[in-house]
């Protein structure tokens, strides 16, 4: 009885409207040539670079008995191919990873409006605000899905080229990693839907999602550097005194950048030697033993950047509610 119960909560939720428009967002995005089109990008990069890694430290891994100590699988993330050939993983996935969230979003609202279609779907007995929701809730599982294949993809090329199969410990530091990247996109996912409904024309929405990757990917260290040097003071002791001071200020400044964020998330999760950011002082380094840190003690670390990136694209999608609840929908 419990189990026809359960059958019939399941059959009930998949028919509700709000999954039926889930369903017709994930439909969509995959029938979808721009799509398709970045996904290949994605999909041919990220597999080349990861295949100049691997073939980079497979004759390290042929001299050894177990990958518990180099955490090879980390490392395919982080090194690049023989003679620099290829950026590693990380730089192209934080490189491609925003314009994918962009590209999903940018006219999630605005195109429903330019082709009518927005006021025939709210003339259904459908509420408001699953239409954004399912907008947001659809981009996502295809997001999270490309990303997982991803990392299913790096696990198998690393069992056949390596031989060696993961540990537990680089098995739940490359998951959680890709939960970060997913998380990270769905921020870009978030302002790009608010931009949708901001602007009436998709290409507007577009380009105002890149120039704020662009802004945050190039201009604003520069930015930062530059306010943090002019107020440096000019008398070389000072400056000797303040350096530590000086550091703090220009990391707490970058910390407002998600892609900053997601960088430190990056080093701590895939560098399991890495045991603090910030600036270290000699009396905080002595004594420490230089002995990788398990997977809770870099969670510890890293908690206030993933609450960050988590409060950015909260804050973008609760703008983009709002703003979308209160909008005149006219023919």
């Amino acid at each position: 009885m419990d189990r026809e119960k359960f059958s019939l909560f399941l059959q009930n939720t998949a028919n509700s409207p709000f999954w039926v428009l889930v369903q017709k967002e994930i439909r969509d995005h995959i029938t979808s040539i721009r799509f398709n089109i970045l996904m290949v990008i994605i999909l041919l990069t990220c597999i080349g670079s990861l295949y100049s890694a691997l073939t980079s430290i497979r004759d390290v891994a042929s001299n050894i008995d177990s990958s518990k100590e180099l955490f090879l699988y980390l490392k395919i993330f982080t090194i690049s191919g023989e003679n620099g050939a290829l950026p590693p993983f990380i730089t192209f996935i934080s490189l491609l990873g925003p314009l994918l969230g962009i590209a999903m979003g940018f006219d999630a609202i605005n195109s429903e409006k330019n082709n009518k279609t927005l006021l025939r779907i709210m003339s259904q007995p459908i509420p408001r605000d699953y239409l954004i929701l399912a907008k947001f809730t659809g981009s996502l599982f295809v997001i999270a899905f490309l990303v997982l294949m991803l990392g299913a993809l790096i696990f198998s090329l690393g069992i056949l080229i390596i031989g060696i199969p993961p540990t537990f410990e680089e098995f739940i530091r490359v998951f959680v990693y890709l939960m970060m990247i997913v998380l990270y996109i769905a921020f870009w996912l978030a302002l790009s839907i608010l931009f949708s409904i901001l602007f009436k024309q998709a290409a507007t929405s577009a380009l105002s999602g890149i120039a704020i990757w662009l802004f945050f990917s190039v201009f604003y260290s520069i930015i930062v550097n530059l306010i943090v040097t002019a107020a440096m003071p000019e008398d070389l002791f000072q400056a000797n005194q303040t350096q530590a001071m000086n550091q703090e200020k220009m990391t707490m400044y970058m910390r407002l950048s998600p892609n900053y964020l997601i960088s430190e998330i990056t080093t701590v999760l895939l560098n399991p030697g890495f045991r603090t950011l910030g600036p270290v002082t000699m009396e905080q380094a002595t004594g420490a033993i230089p002995s990788p840190l398990g997977i809770s003690e870099s969670l510890t670390i890293i908690w206030p950047q993933v609450f960050g990136i988590l409060a950015l694209c909260t804050v973008c999608f609760l703008i983009a509610y709002a703003i979308f609840m209160r909008q005149e929908i006219r023919s």
